[in-house]
Order: structure tokens, then C-alpha cells, then sequence
């Protein structure tokens, strides 16, 4: 009996080691994965400059990339919990944590600089419209209750113009907003780069840009709270390849212009004078840039009341 036990046991070791070795690797083998939601701007070019580099893999993370057409998209993954994280606005994550914490910023992903805006407030082409004081109570073409209205109304409240001033017209759809403002059908409108710079080239005229008032324009990167609290050090790791990237990418721009234009939507009338952007590095939205976005959506009733900056914010890993 002994001895049937015994050949008993080493039968069923050799067959678990034998199941062990034709068996998938074990999850905890597997490299932590972090799904994330592109749009194709130049926001999200670090991403592919570290995917192209190898930096996620010498991380040892892996990084899944769900390509989207629109922020709704984008938005509507986040929801549904198909993705991890996402480029987008301070004012994206604020509305997402508005009743509870579902997101977290760990990063600013751009922001304006030198001569690189994100969104230009620009006139068509036949208006002679070139200052911000010529646009009091003219129309101004914007998708409603987005970065790009609050943009053009702290711009515009900058410049000297009133509320009462500064009117609006609903264009949501990018591409309709622009063939709109060339062809003279709208005055004015916000896009944002690269579309505003084809714009420019074609003949509008820019009224004015973020790069005078930077305080309120950044693209930010967004992580979900279930990602931040259930593998900080896989977002950590993401985060810092993302940086590795950026500081690639600012010190020599140009050697990456044919993957910008095989991974971002860039018109063909530009693709190859639009200038490549400085990326922020080891940066995340300071208190008052936060703070002032929550005045705007409270005061437009996108938000009851302010969310937060602690709650939202990542502070202590990377400088405000």
C-alpha cells in the first residue's frame, strides 16, 4: 500500500509540472496592463514615442491603445470601464467626479508654450476682424460646455470684454466649425491646433491665442480610480515612460514628424509646416488652474458645486 502511494504521488507531481509547463503563463507572470483611449492630436504623440522606444516594455507594463473619433468616445469607454486612462481637460475629470472620485490627473500631458497654442480664437478670412475688441457681440463658434468655452470666454473676459459681449454659437462638430468660418458662413471661431493652424493657412485670421494666458489651457492625463488605487505603481510606471517620451520628443521634435503624421489627424495642408510642440515634463495642474475652472462650471451649472482639487489631483509626485 505504501508503495502504490507513493507511485501515486509522483504521478500526480509529474502530471501538475507537466500541466504547469504546457499551461499559459499565470497572471502574476503577466505584465500589469493599462488600457488607454487616444484621440489622434498631438496631445497623445509620448505615447507612441514610448510604445515606438520600447519605454513601456523597460517598465515592464504593458500599454493598449483604443484609437476613438471623438471625446464622447472616449468618454463613453471610461464609463463603460473599457480603458484605464485617457488624455482630456480638467473640466473632463471634474465632471466625471462630480459625485463620487472615479478619476484621478497624474499628469499635465500639454500645455501652451513658446509659439505652440492648443486652441486660437481665429476670424475668416474676409471678416477684418484681428483684434479681441472687434468681437463684442459677434457670434463665436464653440461646442458648449467644453474647454474651448471656457476658453474663449476667459480669453475674450481678459481682453476687456464683457459677458454680455461675448456671444456664442453651438458648432460642436470640428471639421463643420472650420469649412463654416473659411467659407464666411460664421465670423469667428475657437479651434484648437492642428486644425486652427490649417485654418490660418487657408486664410483665416487668428484674434488670439492661449499662449498669452496659459493659466487656462492644458490637456491633462487621467487615470481611472480603480486604476490608481489598485496599481499605483504600474500608473506610476506609465506615467514616467510617458516623461521619457515627452523630454525625447522636445529634444529633437523634427525626427519624429513621420510618426506624428501616421498617428495624428494633421490636414494636408500642413503636414509638414505644422511645428511639432514642446511637451510639459514632470508637471500636474496647479491649485489656482483648477480652482478657476471650477468657478466657470459652477457658474454655468455644469456642476452644482466644485469638485475638490485633493480628490482629483495626484500633488506630491510631480510639481503643481
Amino acid at each position: 500500500m505504501k508503495k502504490l502511494a507513493i507511485e501515486a504521488a509522483t504521478t500526480l507531481f509529474a502530471l501538475l509540472a507537466l500541466l504547469s509547463v504546457c499551461s499559459p503563463a499565470s497572471a502574476a507572470q503577466q505584465p500589469p496592463t493599462l488600457r488607454i483611449a487616444l484621440l489622434p492630436i498631438p496631445d497623445v504623440l509620448p505615447v507612441f514615442v514610448a510604445e515606438e522606444k520600447g519605454y513601456f516594455k523597460e517598465a515592464g507594463i504593458r500599454v493598449e491603445t483604443f484609437p476613438v473619433g471623438s471625446a464622447l468616445e472616449r468618454d463613453q469607454l471610461m464609463q463603460a470601464g473599457r480603458i484605464d486612462a485617457m488624455v482630456n481637460e480638467i473640466s473632463g475629470t471634474a465632471s466625471f467626479n462630480r459625485e463620487t472620485v472615479r478619476m484621478k490627473i497624474v499628469a499635465v500631458a500639454r500645455a501652451p508654450k513658446g509659439s505652440s497654442p492648443l486652441f486660437r480664437i481665429l476670424s475668416s478670412p474676409g471678416s477684418k476682424i484681428t483684434t479681441p475688441d472687434q468681437l463684442a457681440g459677434v457670434p463665436i463658434a464653440v461646442s458648449k460646455h467644453t474647454v474651448i468655452e471656457y476658453l474663449t470666454d476667459r480669453l475674450l473676459g481678459d481682453s476687456g470684454l464683457s459677458t454680455k459681449e461675448i456671444v456664442k454659437k453651438s458648432v460642436p462638430v470640428l471639421p463643420e466649425r472650420m469649412q463654416l468660418l473659411l467659407s464666411g458662413q460664421i465670423k469667428a471661431a475657437t479651434l484648437p491646433d492642428p486644425l486652427a493652424f490649417a485654418a490660418m493657412k487657408a486664410g483665416a485670421h487668428v484674434v488670439m491665442d492661449d499662449t498669452r494666458a496659459p493659466l487656462y489651457s492644458a490637456s491633462v492625463l487621467s487615470v481611472s480610480a480603480e486604476a490608481w488605487t489598485g496599481n499605483k505603481q504600474a500608473v506610476g510606471a506609465f506615467v514616467d515612460a510617458w516623461m521619457k517620451a515627452a523630454q525625447d520628443i522636445n529634444a529633437d521634435p523634427e525626427s519624429f514628424r513621420p510618426l506624428m503624421l501616421k498617428k495624428i489627424r494633421v490636414p494636408k495642408n500642413v503636414r509638414q509646416s505644422f511645428v511639432i510642440p514642446p511637451f510639459p515634463v514632470n508637471t500636474v495642474p496647479s491649485r489656482a488652474q483648477w480652482d478657476d475652472v471650477m468657478a466657470w462650471m459652477t457658474e454655468k451649472g455644469i456642476l452644482k458645486k466644485p469638485v475638490a482639487y485633493g480628490t482629483s489631483v495626484v500633488t506630491g509626485r510631480f510639481k503643481e
